[in-house]
């Protein structure tokens, strides 16, 4: 797995934890953030060609 392979599993990992934790508590700044970031990395991921589960 190349770096940028890893570096988006690994963030997306973090803002899907993050987007369900906002969710939990309710706060809905943080949940349209997280699903920004998340539509920003899977942009990028399709970009370049990675694949990407269909998960959250």
């Amino acid at each position: 797995m190349g770096e940028l392979t890893a570096t988006i599993h690994r963030r997306l990992s973090d803002a899907y934890d993050s987007l369900r934790t906002a969710r939990d508590t309710g706060d809905d700044l943080l949940v349209d953030a997280q699903q920004a970031e998340i539509d920003d990395l899977r942009r990028t991921a399709a970009d370049h060609g990675i694949d990407l589960p269909h998960c959250g």
